[in-house]
């Protein structure tokens, strides 16, 4: 098979694998949560443990969600529809009956159906949003990078998944859009945007508005 016939047809795999649905338990969440990004949850509802238990013995992902309504403790609450599916990286549990654990962020979804188990579990048919492509940052936003780097120095880098793209429009935009003192429904909008040059200039604007820029 020609080269480029190969290239299409991987191509093709490819996009047929992001819209293929899958089923994936949800942890709801007052908080977004992007792709890169890394998160410490503490875990105690029986619902979440059975979950992470799960996950950390068969290797697989959850989704963690915006809640759009509802409380992130006993009954199910209604999530967002777009959130960012989570690898655990590390686990810990020095308090019995509370696991501590590590996520980091790896793709975004889109929720196409959910439904609560009997435990009050929410598992929810998904199908992945492409991953934004790596863009160089333009010469007019690099203040934002500055901004990101020094927020970073600050609060330490071990606290970031490696490694730290200062120079890339989706990353700077996606690690500014959790660390800036942003409404969650404005978070939200970040999320779901899937237009980087658009996000890092509302962020840019954002900064200049708050005399961060000077």
């Amino acid at each position: 098979m020609p080269l480029k016939i190969k290239q299409r047809f991987s191509d093709f795999l490819s996009q047929a694998k992001q819209h293929a649905a899958f089923e994936i338990p949800l942890f709801p969440l007052n908080t977004v949560l992007f792709p890169g990004g890394k998160l410490p949850l503490r875990v105690f509802e029986p619902r979440y443990m059975e979950m992470v238990s799960a996950c950390l013995k068969e290797k697989k992902v959850f989704g963690i969600c915006l809640i759009h309504s509802g409380q992130e403790t006993r009954v199910p609450a209604q999530p967002e529809q777009v959130g960012t599916l989570v690898e655990i990286i590390n686990w810990d549990m020095q308090q019995l009956g509370v696991l501590e654990i590590g996520v980091i962020g790896t793709q975004r979804f889109r929720i196409e159906a959910s439904h609560a188990e009997k435990n009050a579990l929410i598992m929810a048919q998904v199908i992945g949003i492409a991953e934004e492509p790596p863009l160089p940052l333009p010469k007019q936003h690099q203040a934002c990078a500055t901004i990101l780097r020094r927020i970073i120095e600050h609060l330490g880098e071990e606290r970031f998944a490696l490694p730290l793209r200062y120079d890339d429009s989706v990353w700077v935009g996606y690690r500014l859009a959790e660390l800036l003192p942003l409404k969650r429904s404005v978070r939200q909008n970040m999320l779901e945007m899937n237009d980087s040059l658009v996000r890092i200039e509302i962020l840019h604007r954002f900064l200049s508005q708050q005399g961060l820029l000077q």
